[in-house]
């Protein structure tokens, strides 16, 4: 102690801190894991998804849980292997198979753990210049939707108190996330929300009615962790805010017009190649305010 104490002569002479009496190999760690917004992506989806399961019945179950998230897992491991990353990164995939977890409803069990697979495939095959060129949770669900008549999407009807705390949590998620997000979740979540509250005050229907809608636990999941990755959005802040309103547009049509219940999960996956048109047209210097940091990411 003596020893330890003899090489910190600034805290002898100003007074000690909290850094002399915490090791700082626990310091990097705090940085770390505080750091990484997927930490916190990670702990709400599971306290969500263990609501879901032993407390509110909510659609989904164990076993099928348990598919999504560990063929997710698995195929990032092996695809890591195959394209010889450095190192076996399962926080991304982990996420991918908690989303599938709250959203996919199947007939069969087996549905789950394709819809993973599925999901990690596309992020290993499916890429342009660094970017994914659909958000894998969603191109997954799509995929199945489209192919397959043993699969819906959860109506995420989850009840006000547990709707309204997990808004805050994933706003608060947003805000501590470092590839600055936030605002293409929020310029979604508003264009949706005034499209609904038009179409309401155009057909005459009651203020609940939009609300209600507004109300939905998928959406939620839709808008903070699907429509907000930072690998299929564009890097512009405008860039951004013209591709929310243009999802937000398509799934009107697409559900008002055409009839489609997966309408959001749709018109994302038909749009999300416009990104990279996006990011040619307007770079993202010129618009954001704080450009996020570049980096590789599987």
């Amino acid at each position: 102690m003596q020893t330890e104490i003899a090489h910190r002569p600034a805290a002898r002479r100003h007074g000690a801190t909290l850094r002399d009496f915490v090791p700082s190999r626990l310091i990097r760690w705090t940085r770390t894991v505080l750091g990484d917004a997927r930490h916190f992506q990670i702990a709400a989806l599971g306290i969500l998804l263990a609501l879901n399961i032993g407390w509110i019945d909510l659609g989904a179950k164990p076993w099928p849980s348990f598919l999504a998230i560990a063929s997710a897992l698995i195929t990032q491991a092996i695809c890591s292997k195959l394209w010889r990353l450095p190192a076996i990164d399962l926080r991304s995939p982990l996420i991918t198979g908690l989303s599938l977890s709250l959203l996919l409803r199947a007939d069969e069990p087996w549905m789950h753990a394709a819809a993973g697979v599925i999901a990690i495939l596309s992020k290993f095959t499916l890429r342009l210049e660094g970017k994914h060129v659909w958000n894998p949770a969603g191109f997954a669900i799509v995929v199945l939707l489209l192919g397959t008549d043993h699969i819906w999407i959860s109506p995420g009807q989850w009840g006000a108190s547990i709707w309204f705390a997990a808004l805050l949590a994933f706003l608060a998620i947003m805000v501590l996330q470092a590839s600055r997000r936030t605002d293409v979740a929020l310029f979604f979540l508003g264009s949706h929300g005034l499209l609904l509250l038009a179409r309401a005050w155009w057909l005459g229907d009651p203020l609940a009615i939009p609300l209600h809608q507004l109300e939905s636990g998928s959406l939620l999941l839709f808008a903070f962790f699907m429509i907000s990755d930072p690998r299929t959005t564009p890097d512009a802040r405008l860039g951004r805010f013209l591709f929310a309103l243009a999802v937000a547009l398509t799934a009107h049509w697409l559900a008002f017009s055409m009839q489609m219940r997966p309408a959001l999960y749709v018109a994302l996956i038909a749009l999300s190649p416009l990104t990279l048109l996006i990011d040619r047209l307007m770079p993202a210097q010129r618009f954001a305010w704080r450009p996020a940091k570049q980096g590789v990411r599987v």
